[in-house]
């Protein structure tokens, strides 16, 4: 989603296919409940305190830098999402899942727990509302679940069945729990399939991206 004029109210939304399938449901499961901003187009090294024309021009450059229309690469569009972080933090929270990238065998099954870094004054902490897992194809796994977080929400998007099809899916948890497909016909005449995880902390905003890979395994 992004504002195509800093004017007038103009919003310009790009639905995921995910959100397609919502919609096309017609039965009210289609509800939009968060959003988020983020500021990936801005560069502050551009704020310039040594302005000729003075304070009030020291942000200039910034302020009529161009925003971005919505495009649907989310590798590459809400990386830097805007935050409210306790006064005082001099750091910026991270993400660590104890992986730069996963790879598994078919069937084979793996369990992650995040963990978030500079965060509420403690080098490593586990944040009280856990963590939002997204996995970019869905099909590449036959369990996708997360664990540890009971609310309601999070019960809806574990439980949430889709239909087979090139879609994400998203699951809520303090650890999350995967286990790669054992569905040949997916691979057809490759011998592994690729995919992203993004992994967000529900209480810093901090995020992180994981290539997946699923590697065929010959009968």
């Amino acid at each position: 989603m992004g504002i195509l004029n800093s004017t007038s109210i103009m919003i310009d939304a790009i639905l995921t296919k995910k959100g397609r399938e919502l919609l096309s449901r017609n039965d009210g499961s289609f509800k939009l409940t968060q959003y988020a901003m983020s500021d990936d187009e801005i560069d502050y090294t551009m704020y310039n305190p040594t302005h000729p024309s003075g304070s009030a021009f020291y942000g200039e450059a910034i302020e009529n830098t161009p925003l971005m229309e919505a495009f649907p690469d989310d590798s590459e569009i809400m990386k830097y999402k805007l935050l409210t972080l306790p006064r005082g933090t001099s750091k910026l929270p991270v993400l660590d899942i104890g992986y730069a990238n996963i790879i598994l065998k078919q069937g084979a099954s793996l369990s992650i727990t995040p963990q978030t870094l500079n965060y509420l004054g403690s080098t490593s902490t586990f944040e009280q509302s856990g963590y939002v897992a997204t996995i970019n194809d869905v099909r590449v796994l036959s369990n996708f679940t997360g664990v540890g977080v009971n609310t309601p929400e999070a019960s809806s998007l574990n439980n949430q069945v889709t239909l087979g099809t090139n879609v994400s899916k998203t699951v809520i948890g303090t650890s999350i729990n995967l286990t790669a497909t054992t569905i040949n016909t997916l691979f057809g005449s490759g011998t592994s399939l690729s995919t992203l995880l993004i992994v967000t902390g529900r209480d810093s905003g901090a995020r992180i991206s994981i290539p997946i890979t699923i590697t065929k395994v010959n009968s």
